[in-house]
């Protein structure tokens, strides 16, 4: 056994078995596949990552979501619900998907999300203007610090 092997079977192997319930074939499983080991590698500097959801623009939101609203994201995606507003609506948090998605994999890749081109998302609601009710319009960012 070399000593990648050693450092794998004692403190990542262990820690993710514990973390998603994987029993032993599976966490055999998981390590077979070369992407998971690139993953697990740059967790410590995804812990080290927030992802931000700023409310940009809020017309006749249903839940009333206002500008300068922030929604919290993890380094690996998870909603930080403890420093959200108390009511979030699942659309907006559906727009965004795409941009969580892209941020992880360019935090993965080592570029800066930041600098994506594409970091804006609307609700899917139109607008009165438009036979909807209102919308809300938000811009993806990162920062560090702990999620």
């Amino acid at each position: 056994m070399g000593i990648r092997d050693a450092v794998w079977n004692t403190i990542k192997g262990k820690y993710i078995k514990k973390r998603l319930g994987y029993t032993d074939e599976e966490i055999k499983l998981f390590r077979k596949n070369p992407r998971n080991e690139e993953v697990i590698s740059r967790a410590i500097y995804l812990m080290n990552k927030t992802i931000v959801a700023k409310v940009v623009e809020s017309h006749g939101c249903n839940s009333q979501h206002k500008v300068g609203d922030k929604f919290y994201f993890d380094g690996f995606g998870n909603l930080l619900t403890e420093r959200c507003p108390k009511r979030i609506c699942i659309y907006a948090l559906n727009a965004i998907v795409p941009q969580i998605f892209a941020v992880n994999e360019l935090l993965l890749a080592d570029v800066d999300p930041n600098k994506m081109r594409f970091n804006h998302a609307s609700c899917f609601d139109v607008g009165v203007q438009c036979g909807g009710v209102g919308k809300i319009a938000m811009e993806i960012k990162i920062e560090d610090g702990e999620g």
